[in-house]
């Protein structure tokens, strides 16, 4: 599709779950938090700004039913988004569901502890539940 390849990273880090009209929906695997990942599928795109006005539109669309389904089904404390791109340049969102008293509260996700690894089950089950949410 228009050239677009998946950063190796984003594809080592994440498992995609479903594809919507713009963007490859992934999780990350963590789990220490629901964490998931909107990445746009279009070629060489580091910046919100530079999709076109409809891709902009379609992303903060896509964003809004992510999180909303994510708070929905975790009933977390609080949603962060955010688009960095520090290190993996590729534009990418991230839809985290964060409770109070979770690894690291209040502070950032990012370069905390360890990575901790889905048990099968709970991701799928925790797949299958944000698949139902996003379709109602």
């Amino acid at each position: 599709m228009n050239g677009f390849m998946l950063d190796s990273r984003l594809e080592n880090d994440s498992v995609s779950i479903m594809i919507t009209g713009l963007c490859d929906l992934r999780l990350s695997r963590d789990a220490r938090w629901p964490w998931l990942i909107l990445v746009p599928r279009r070629a060489s795109i580091t910046e919100i700004f530079e999709l076109t006005p409809l891709d902009q539109v379609l992303l903060a669309f896509e964003t809004e039913l992510t999180a909303t389904a994510l708070k929905q089904i975790t009933g977390a404390a609080k949603i962060n988004i955010g688009a960095l791109g520090n290190i993996v340049r590729q534009l990418h969102v991230h839809v985290i569901a964060r409770f109070e008293g979770d690894a690291n509260w209040p502070g950032p996700v990012w370069g905390f502890g360890r990575a901790e690894p889905y048990e099968d089950g709970k991701r799928d089950e925790f797949t299958a539940k944000l698949r139902e949410a996003l379709s109602s």
